[in-house]
């Protein structure tokens, strides 16, 4: 069985937002402004996605 696995991008600038939400971005993975990572989709990654949901774009993949 594979797991699913969302494609997220980065879409915003962290410029100006609340520092728990850039580190939050930081531990997902992403180094720059439109860069994606393949993250799996579970309770702990929905969450993340959740918090910062203004600053990114969510694909399932």
């Amino acid at each position: 069985m594979s797991e699913k696995m969302l494609k997220v991008t980065l879409v915003k600038s962290t410029i100006g937002a609340v520092p728990k939400h850039k580190k939050t971005v930081q531990s997902m993975g992403f180094k720059k402004l439109n860069s994606s990572v393949t993250l799996p989709d579970n309770g702990a990654t929905r969450g993340q996605i959740q918090q910062i949901r203004h600053l990114v774009k969510v694909e399932e993949v």
